[in-house]
C-alpha cells in the first residue's frame, strides 16, 4: 500500500463487516486513544456507527444489514482519515459524549474527556447541596459540555459559560441551542473572570490550559488537531489555574466550591502552595488532578494567589 492511499475495502458489505475491518485497521496503526475511548474496538465501533448516523444502543440484529456504496465510501474515507491524518474520532464525526450527553465538537475546542463528568453525575457530593444551586459558572467552557451537564444535573439553577475565544463559544452556542436550554445557560465571552458582572455562584467549575511545555511537546499527534489556546499553560501548566484561584473568592457564594482540573500539573500546585488545603477528587472510573477548594479557603488564602501571579509576572 502506497503511503496515504486508502487500502481496498472490497468484500466488505455490512456494518459488522466495517467495524471488524476498522478495529483490526486500528490494531495495524500507531493510533492514540484518549479522545472518548481508551481502545480500538470502542473506537471502532463509535466511528462506524456515527459515521452511519446511527445511536450507541442500535439493535445488534442490524449489525448485518448492507451498507449503500456511498456509506461504503465514507466510512473508509474517515477510517483513512482517523490513521494517516491522527485526527480524533470525535472531530470526524462532529460529534462526542459526555455524561451520558451528545456533543456538537469540531476542531475550534477540546473532545470532552474531563472526568469532572463523574463530579457532575453525583452532583458534586459530598462537597455541595444540590439543592442550594441557583447559579453555576463554567470558566473555560470550550463546547460548553462541563457547564450544559450542570445544568442537567441541577435542574433550577441558571449557568454562564464563558471563553476567551469566540469560536469556541459559537460551538458552546450550538450545543445550548441543540439541547433546548438558552432559557439557562448563557454563553460569555469572557477571558476568566474579566468581562463578567460581579456576581456570586455556589458552583465555579472548569477545566482550564493545564499541559506543561514539556509535556507539549510529548504529546501524540492527534492533540495537535485541538485548539494550542485549550491546551497551553505556560511552563508549569499552572497560568490559568493560578488567575483562578486569585479571583475566585470575589465570584463564590459564601458556601460556594471551587472544582478545577489541572492533570498533570497537580504536583506542581501542591508544591507552589503546600499551605492550602486542596482535596484532590479519587475517581472511581479513573482520572487525576482535579482539585475542589471551598469559598472560605478560597479567600483565606487568596492573597497567597495572587502573590505568586505577582511573582510571576
Amino acid at each position: 500500500m502506497q503511503p496515504h492511499q486508502a487500502p481496498s475495502f472490497q468484500g466488505l458489505t455490512t456494518i459488522r463487516d466495517f467495524i471488524r475491518w476498522t478495529y483490526s485497521r486500528f490494531n495495524q496503526a500507531d493510533i492514540f486513544y484518549g479522545h472518548g475511548a481508551d481502545n480500538g474496538w470502542d473506537e471502532a465501533v463509535h466511528l462506524v456507527l456515527q459515521s452511519l448516523a446511527l445511536p450507541w444502543d442500535i439493535d445488534k440484529a442490524l449489525f448485518d444489514c448492507q451498507l449503500t456504496d456511498e456509506e461504503k465510501q465514507h466510512v473508509a474515507s474517515l477510517i483513512h482519515q482517523r490513521i494517516e491524518q491522527r485526527i480524533p474520532t470525535a472531530y470526524l464525526v462532529n460529534q462526542a459524549w459526555f455524561c451520558g450527553l451528545p456533543f456538537y465538537v469540531d476542531e475550534r475546542v477540546l473532545v470532552p474527556r474531563s472526568p469532572i463528568a463523574e463530579l457532575i453525575n453525583n452532583q458534586f457530593n459530598p462537597w455541595l447541596q444540590a439543592n442550594k444551586v441557583e447559579r453555576v459558572l463554567d470558566l473555560c467552557a470550550g463546547s460548553g459540555c462541563i457547564g450544559i451537564a450542570c445544568a442537567y444535573a441541577f435542574p433550577d439553577a441558571e449557568v454562564d459559560l464563558t471563553d476567551i475565544s469566540t469560536e469556541a463559544l459559537q460551538v458552546a452556542t450550538v450545543n445550548v441551542d441543540q439541547h433546548e436550554l438558552t432559557h439557562r445557560v448563557s454563553p460569555i465571552q469572557s477571558d476568566l473572570f474579566q468581562q463578567l458582572p460581579t456576581q456570586r455562584y455556589q458552583l465555579i467549575v472548569s477545566n482550564p490550559p493545564y499541559v506543561d511545555a514539556e509535556d507539549m511537546a510529548d504529546m501524540p499527534a492527534e492533540f495537535h488537531h485541538e485548539p494550542a489556546l485549550g491546551l497551553e499553560a505556560g511552563a508549569d501548566g499552572l497560568d490559568l489555574a493560578k488567575q483562578i484561584l486569585a479571583k475566585a473568592a470575589d465570584y463564590l457564594a459564601v458556601d460556594g466550591l471551587l472544582v478545577v482540573e489541572v492533570g498533570n500539573s497537580q504536583w506542581a500546585m501542591e508544591e507552589q502552595f503546600p499551605q492550602v488545603p486542596f482535596t484532590w477528587v479519587e475517581f472511581e472510573h479513573g482520572g487525576h488532578g482535579v482539585f475542589v477548594l471551598s469559598a472560605a479557603d478560597c479567600q483565606r488564602y487568596q492573597s497567597a494567589f495572587q502573590a505568586a501571579i505577582n511573582k510571576a509576572v
